[in-house]
């Protein structure tokens, strides 16, 4: 594996033919890049439409006809300076996380049902969504990602509207329906999931991924009574980036939305904890591959190494240049093999470098925060973290975190292909 490592002020590519040096004008200040070849510093991100159905007039059919998604963007791509230095503890204070406790069930009202207006694109912003890709063979849809939350739509009561998210990691499944305010529980919520496999052919699934701790108790409850692994993750990129798309395409038509309202649950981001013993490397470095080198890790996950975890960069619509460096860190360890391990059941989800405390954040699951290192803080520091950041930010959050048994190695013990996103917008 080819490592971008940093060695006084200059970047070096571990290949077998010496770097060419060129000093970059857009690069911050004071720096100076060497690399090798001619690299195109440019990267696209958007959602892969032809993954989504869209609600017509026909519910619960399968539907073919995708509008198009967020456009793609043009980025520029700045260098990344290193930090190498060892690992350190430190001790912030905890934050306490709230749930919705459990409540009875109570019947729905009995109001009559409302006709909504059609756009003139042919969508109706009320109608429900069932759909599994008729390719994809249904015992092979194992795990889920849902969200059950309200929206930012009142119904005719004035009450805001439940909604119930549920798709696999491919979109092949996707199946929404709503609900009002006075039936959300855990009973309600395992009557649906049975429900969608009652319609859609499919099996239970082996486990299921959320992203609301609020929602926990509800969650964890439907799925216990099903047998169901419930799995508290930002990994639900599908599910986040579908939300992000269905904010746009339908709950804005709908003829009961609320500008400007606000989620019921909003995401926790509570202060980064101390890092459990069983987690501690021994040395890091913020890293480089190219996106081909990338590529080449994700592709053997499998078969290389048993530890990681990768991304569906088709779905998520990234374009990159093969050449075009992904910003990473990675971490040595003389125990790499049983740190990856830990490491694998932890749902990491980012790596942020925060450069006003002097430490790195790893997050995992969905709101836990812990300090991931610690450095000395001067300015040459504070300008390699924020120019780490520059380039993550520039690849459209995507990062990665490699395991090694020693900085200098060129293998991996675990892989973990990372995509910090913005927080949905219900």
């Amino acid at each position: 594996m080819m490592l971008l490592t940093v060695g006084n002020g200059y970047f070096i590519f571990v290949v077998d033919k010496p770097p060419t040096e060129f000093p970059p004008s857009e690069f911050p200040e004071g720096l100076t890049v060497r690399k090798a070849n001619h690299l195109i510093f440019m990267a696209i991100l958007s959602f892969n439409p032809s993954r989504i159905s869209d609600p017509k007039l026909q519910n619960h059919k399968p539907i073919t006809t995708c509008l198009p998604l967020s456009k793609p963007y043009r980025i520029r791509y700045p260098s990344s300076p290193c930090i190498s230095t060892n690992l350190q503890n430190s001790r912030p204070n905890l934050s306490r996380l709230n749930s919705i406790s459990e409540s009875p069930i109570s019947l729905p009202t009995e109001d009559s049902p409302v006709s909504f207006p059609i756009d003139d694109e042919g969508l109706d912003p009320a109608a429900e969504v069932s759909y599994l890709d008729p390719d994809i063979d249904p015992e092979s849809i194992n795990e889920w990602e849902l969200d059950f939350c309200s929206r930012p739509i009142l119904d005719i009561r004035g009450k805001k509207i439940w909604e119930l998210l549920v798709c696999d990691n491919s979109l092949s499944l996707q199946y929404t329906k709503y609900f009002p305010n006075n039936v959300i529980n855990s009973i309600t919520l395992k009557d649906a999931m049975v429900s969608i496999c009652n319609d859609l052919g499919v099996p239970l699934p082996d486990k299921i991924r959320y992203f609301r701790s609020q929602m926990q108790t509800i969650i964890t409850k439907a799925c216990t009574e099903l047998g169901i692994k419930a799995v508290p993750s930002k990994r639900c990129l599908s599910l986040l980036l579908w939300l992000e798309e269905r904010y746009e395409t339908v709950y804005m038509r709908h003829p009961g939305f609320q500008k400007g309202s606000k989620s019921l649950l909003t995401l926790d981001n509570p202060f980064p904890t101390e890092l459990p013993d069983n987690l501690f490397g021994e040395k890091w470095a913020f890293v480089q591959l190219p996106f081909s080198a990338v590529r080449d890790e994700v592709s053997s996950l499998e078969t290389k190494f048993p530890f990681g975890a990768s991304l569906d960069l088709d779905l998520l619509g990234i374009e990159i240049d093969d050449k075009t460096l992904i910003p990473g860190l990675a971490v040595a360890s003389s125990r790499a093999k049983p740190l990856a391990a830990w490491m694998n059941g932890l749902e990491v989800y980012s790596v942020e470098a925060d450069v006003t405390q002097a430490c790195l954040i790893l997050s995992v699951g969905i709101s836990t925060r812990y300090i991931y290192a610690t450095y000395k803080k001067t300015p040459v520091t504070t300008q390699e973290a924020e120019a780490w950041e520059a380039a993550k930010k520039a690849c459209g959050g995507l990062h990665f975190l490699a395991m090694q048994e020693s900085l200098d190695s060129d293998d991996c013990v675990g892989f973990w292909l990372l995509l910090d996103l913005p927080p949905p917008p219900v």
